[in-house]
């Protein structure tokens, strides 16, 4: 499994040393029992994984796979690692409560799939982040809701926020948002078989504008 792992170096850029300390301090603080199944609770709103470190950690899985889509409104998110969570799958959707998409079509979630997997960035972002992550993520109007995740990584298993949709009905992705996500996957370096699977998907040929058009990639 380690050799799909892969470190902040490379595309995401080299961690200064104090960056690996800290990173330290919450390998330790996040670490997730190893009898703990997967998304084995919803976390609570207020949860912050992480808290005590003034950071808490986000595993991504869909749009914010790409670094400059989340900061548009998270500037702090930094990267940590690239994770599995086992026994899910991606889908795309629109939620029964939030019909209307700002991306033209479905969006990413997670659901339960034994022998399945899902893969992701898994960010460090700042607790003062934590209120706009939620918002981004619809949380107040109950397109998503928070979960906490036990996701495989190098450095063992590590607790993580996500957002899974409720009321979930499929709904092929604008091929906007798959552009987002197959570019985010690909910058993480993702594993090469589970960026073909993404670059797979089909969408919904929507060709108007979106989000997309607010991210400057750099």
């Amino acid at each position: 499994m380690g050799k799909y792992f892969r470190k902040t170096t490379g595309s995401v850029g080299v961690m200064p040393s104090s960056a690996c300390q800290d990173r330290q301090k919450l390998r330790s603080a996040l670490r997730a029992p190893a009898d703990e199944p997967p998304l084995s609770r919803q976390a609570k709103l207020d949860r912050t994984p992480g808290s005590s470190s003034g950071h808490f950690m986000y595993f991504a899985f869909g749009s914010n796979l790409l670094k400059e889509r989340l900061h548009l409104a998270n500037p702090s998110a930094t990267f940590f690692s690239i994770g599995r969570l086992k026994d899910y799958k991606l889908n795309f959707g629109l939620s029964d409560s939030h019909t209307g998409s700002e991306w033209h079509g479905g969006a990413a979630t997670i659901e339960a799939c034994p022998g399945a997997e899902v893969w992701g960035v898994i960010w460090t972002l700042s607790n003062e982040h934590l209120s706009s992550l939620d918002n981004q993520e619809g949380v107040s109007v109950g397109i998503y809701s928070p979960q906490e995740v036990s996701v495989e990584t190098d450095d063992g298993v590590i607790l993580c926020r996500t957002y899974q949709m409720n009321g979930f009905h499929p709904c092929p992705p604008s091929p906007q948002y798959k552009q987002v996500v197959c570019m985010g996957a690909r910058r993480s370096g993702l594993p090469m078989e589970y960026q073909k699977k993404l670059e797979e998907i089909q969408t919904n040929n929507y060709s108007g504008p979106s989000i997309l058009d607010q991210i400057k990639i750099e």
